[in-house]
């Protein structure tokens, strides 16, 4: 059976375990998730890190969603909150129709293979003592998927996919450069052939003359592949490049979503206005106004009431502290969560 055989194969096999649901392949409602602080003798908890607060998106199929903030704006957590990495406090998962949040772990083993994950850091997401065909066939052998030559055929067939050649597939991760073992961790994510996958922050850790290569590669992959991508980052310019929509976080907190032109040409939100100000452009006949964002994000622990950009935002007034902002449209597939109509 030749290479184009077996992708057709298995792309044949994914309909038939994870029938099409509609257009959306994830809807994220109200999210929540809240990290528990004890204390005392008892060990109580006294506090709680709201690190995600009523989080709602969806993603089409086929569709690559960009999710940007500062650090400490709760983007990973989202990410491994959808995929149950991590257990949310609150709200649903909608994965092809069906609240993953609510299923058990036998039936989430099946859902696992469609749900994948590149970490951000490739070196530390791989065990040392495997070699990379161990790290690439672990997941094919907790899904019973392949065996013996046919394995060997596959995991040679995903180092192909990703730039390498099959002979890495004897060698340890130490052996390789950063950009190698991000390669490695994305074959590990295509091993079982997911529908969807969240690429949490996957070229921050790479040298810049890495990251458009690997960028490159994820886009390529996503289009033969037809993947749906939640892609995690802060460099505004790659998502721009590489993603349709951006939904722009704050503390725990949706502040804008948008198509990533719109966005980038026309925001409607402070804080997003403020990130796209302070994003460098490689062009020194453009100038651009900085916009300095005064103090720290504030504490999850303790955060602001009403919007809780309110601290640090240049257009805001008493009632911003009163009210929590809904995320409402303001344009064509343009929402903000802004009480403000005056401004942008």
């Amino acid at each position: 059976m030749t290479a184009a055989e077996r992708a057709a194969t298995r792309q044949q096999t994914r309909i038939d375990r994870l029938p099409p649901m509609g257009d959306t392949l994830l809807d994220v409602k109200n999210l929540q998730k809240f990290f528990p602080i004890r204390g005392g003798l008892m060990s109580r908890v006294v506090a709680n890190v709201q690190a995600v607060q009523d989080v709602s998106f969806s993603l089409k199929r086929g569709e690559v969603v960009g999710l940007v903030g500062e650090s400490g704006s709760g983007k990973t957590t989202v990410g491994r909150s959808i995929l149950r990495l991590i257990e949310p406090t609150g709200g649903e998962v909608i994965f092809n129709g069906v609240d993953i949040t609510k299923l058990g772990k036998g039936q989430m083993r099946d859902y696992r293979r469609e749900m994948q994950i590149i970490f951000q850091d490739p070196f530390a997401s791989l065990n040392p003592r495997m070699t990379v065909s161990d790290i690439i066939g672990e997941a094919l052998q907790i899904h019973n998927l392949h065996a013996g030559k046919e394995r060997v055929e596959r995991i040679a067939e995903l180092l192909r996919k990703v730039g390498l050649v099959p002979d890495s597939m004897r060698r340890y991760p130490h052996e390789f450069s950063g950009g190698q073992r991000q390669r490695i961790g994305i074959a590990r994510a295509l091993a079982v052939d997911p529908s969807f996958i969240v690429a949490d922050e996957p070229v921050s850790a790479l040298d810049v003359s890495i990251q458009a290569q690997v960028v490159n590669l994820i886009q390529d992959l996503q289009e033969e592949l037809g993947l749906t991508v939640l892609f995690i980052a802060h460099d505004l310019a790659v998502v721009e490049y590489i993603c349709d929509r951006v939904i722009v976080m704050y503390l725990g907190r949706i502040m804008e979503v948008a198509p990533s032109k719109d966005l980038y040409t026309n925001p409607k939100h402070p804080y997003t206005e403020a990130l796209i100000s302070a994003a460098p452009i490689p062009d020194p006949t453009v100038k651009t106004k900085r916009i300095i964002l005064e103090g720290d994000i504030p504490s999850p622990i303790a955060p602001p009431s009403g919007c809780v950009f309110r601290t640090r935002c240049r257009y805001a007034i008493p009632e911003c502290a009163n009210v929590v902002p809904e995320l409402r449209m303001v344009g064509p597939d343009h929402f903000k969560a802004c009480i403000r109509d005056d401004i942008l």
